[in-house]
């Protein structure tokens, strides 16, 4: 059933992309009296799920989910119809319109790209309002959680006061700020320390699996249990719900504060101080080999709990729609410049983050396993911006192949022959089919690797 739920969430995000990003280009096409013959959604080799011709323009449904397409015609595309380049052009053929008219007709679909993520951003500031925690709020600092930035010199406790120079209110910020980060200041006992994060940070931090869910940084929150398997060396111990406050004597605010000490206990039975439905009770602990407690711990509580535990402070802001229009755009501005920032890093060998590129797959589990339209929207807008910018690639294949020559022909007033335009969409698309397999196949490599 979860799997249904992620399924039905990326196939509806995939789809509305898909078909707005090719209305991008069919109405400014139709604007310009260009007929367009084919509007697809998925790819239809050989056959197709549904098609209806409306006018002169077949709409359809493929059954290769790879994206979509509108065929325009006197236009060299994907399609690679060159029969039609051999007659005399048409009026209403691509080929024939101005380059300016060309130009916008190209620029269409990324266009429309960006104004949906810019609206979703609005919409969701509007009706959900921000929900976050104040970065001056965590007056104990953040739980670091990655091992690369543990390497790094980074400890928990530490508060995060700028990354790359660059201070924040929101703690919110900080994990996503962070995969492109180079520098780090943070307060440790009462003073300012720099840390320097290595070239291949996010190479280390791709090594596995885990460490790549785990993220870099938490805030944090009490050791609350979670789980106790039956076969568990303190299932007679421990219930679900339980608080660890104390260890030996040591007091335990935090759930990160358990792991060292119990690494001076292991193969050993302690005592500890535990609060169970709101009271204090005594309990004898057995830690094994590794200097656990062979029990499963909430990581993650949900905000509210943590504000009544007194932990940080929640703040929610609610806008009007007028208020939401500017900070829904610097909102849409920011995943903007931070894909940028990660698209540079990929294209930088060093920094290992090449290895972290995904296909299909990895957009598929970034949903949720549980419907939630919130969710959904924020994926779908920061999609919509990843979709628009790898579309203007100056790949010949893609929108920024076809825009790249376009302004070629607008500035040097020669236009490229058909031909050549033939030739650089065969070497766009065998590109672009290299990129898709090391994307997916990187995919299948952490599928049977589990890193």
């Amino acid at each position: 059933m979860d799997v249904l739920v992620k399924l039905s969430q990326f196939l509806l995000s995939l789809s509305l992309l898909i078909v707005l990003h090719e209305l991008g280009h069919f109405i400014p096409a139709k604007l310009f009296k260009t007929r367009v013959e084919k509007f697809y959604l998925f790819f239809d080799i050989k056959f197709s799920l549904f098609k209806r011709k409306v006018g002169e323009t077949v709409y359809g449904i493929g059954w290769l989910p790879l994206g979509g397409y509108v065929k325009i015609a006197g236009m060299i595309d994907e399609s690679m119809d060159t029969d039609q380049l051999k007659q005399d052009p048409q009026p209403w053929e691509f080929r024939s319109k101005p380059a300016w008219q060309r130009l916008i007709i190209m620029l269409g679909g990324v266009t429309v790209n960006f104004i949906l993520a810019f609206v979703i951003y609005i919409g969701m500031t509007w009706f959900y309002g921000d929900k976050y925690i104040a970065n001056e709020g965590l007056k104990d600092g953040v739980w670091v959680v990655s091992d690369p930035l543990l390497k790094a010199g980074m400890i928990s406790g530490d508060k995060i006061i700028s990354i790359d120079g660059e201070h924040f209110d929101r703690f919110n910020e900080v994990n996503e700020k962070l995969t492109t980060a180079k520098k780090i200041v943070v307060e440790r006992n009462g003073e300012e320390k720099e840390i320097v994060l290595p070239v291949d940070f996010i190479k280390q931090m791709l090594k596995n699996k885990a460490e790549q869910e785990k993220g870099f940084v938490l805030p944090r929150v009490p050791f609350i249990v979670s789980k106790v398997e039956d076969a568990s060396i303190n299932s007679s111990v421990l219930k679900p719900k339980d608080f660890i406050t104390s260890i030996n004597g040591q007091e335990i605010k935090f759930a990160d504060q358990v792991k060292p000490i119990l690494n001076n206990y292991k193969n050993q039975t302690v005592p500890a101080t535990i609060l169970r439905n709101e009271k204090p009770e005594t309990v004898q602990l057995k830690v094994n080999a590794n200097g656990e407690l062979n029990i499963a711990f909430a990581p993650i509580i949900s905000l509210e709990n943590a504000e009544k535990l007194g932990l940080y402070k929640l703040n929610t802001d609610h806008y009007s729609l007028l208020e939401s229009i500017p900070i829904g755009l610097e909102k849409g501005k920011d995943k903007l410049v931070s894909y940028g920032k990660q698209l540079k890093m990929i294209a930088q060998p060093e920094t290992g983050a090449y290895q972290g590129v995904g296909g299909f797959k990895a957009i598929f589990d970034v949903f949720p396993q549980s419907w939630s339209w919130e969710a959904f929207w924020s994926i779908t807008a920061f999609l919509s911006i990843m979709l628009g910018v790898m579309n203007l690639l100056p790949i010949p294949a893609l929108d920024g192949g076809h825009v790249l020559f376009l302004l070629y022909e607008m500035i040097s007033g020669r236009k490229p022959s058909d031909k050549f335009l033939e030739y650089a969409q065969t070497v766009g698309f065998v590109i672009l089919i290299a990129l898709l397999l090391f994307a997916n196949g990187n995919d299948i490599f952490k599928a049977l690797t589990g890193k």
